[in-house]
């Protein structure tokens, strides 16, 4: 652990020294911010080893991306701090099987760490920069299974229902009644 509980730097000269110490970071964000936290959920751990969330910010946050903390992603918006996206993505419970529907896309990271775990993610973002970016970035990634469009997540996605599970990144003042109509019998919501 470096001085002060943070990630280490990315500093990266080249490339292949980018992908490196990337990978570095993210191996340890892992283990000191989420494993230590009590997150065990073996699928997500290896969903969080995987996904580059430094590619899901902007260029100028990259080295930070790693840190235990969000990040500003444009238009007044954040990426939610690793630890959160862990737990919220482990609550769910979910099954190789599974479908889910995200509500607040933002950059499309927790959606790429939801396609890891599960089949089939539909993730709707309010605001339109934002989920041309995240389709942009996840495309990039190869993320086939991650449907993303703009719209208000608070009528949820109803052509594609019911969800295994939903997870709701933003915090509504209520829990909107389209997406309980919308969530399988026995399937979780996550707020």
């Amino acid at each position: 652990m470096t001085p002060g509980g943070a990630a280490p730097e990315s500093r990266p000269s080249s490339p292949a020294d980018s992908a490196d110490q990337y990978r570095t970071a993210r191996l340890w964000m892992v283990r000191e911010q989420i494993e230590l936290r009590g997150v065990s959920d073996g699928a997500v751990l290896g969903a969080m080893r995987k996904v580059p969330r430094h590619r899901f910010v902007p260029a100028d946050s990259a080295e930070s991306a790693y840190q235990d903390r969000p990040l500003p992603i444009g238009d007044d918006q954040t990426i939610s701090q690793p630890y959160i996206v862990a737990f919220m993505t482990a609550a769910l419970q979910l099954r190789p099987t599974s479908r889910v529907l995200e509500v607040g896309t933002g950059s499309g990271y927790q959606a790429a760490v939801l396609a890891e775990v599960c089949r089939e993610v539909y993730s709707i973002e309010i605001v339109e920069n934002l989920a041309n970016q995240a389709r942009k970035t996840l495309g990039e990634l190869g993320y086939r299974n991650v449907h993303v469009r703009a719209g208000d997540g608070y009528r949820g996605w109803p052509e594609h229902a019911p969800f295994d599970a939903i997870v709701v990144t933003a915090a509504p003042e209520h829990v909107p009644q389209p997406l309980l109509d919308q969530l399988a019998v026995g399937g979780r919501m996550v707020l």
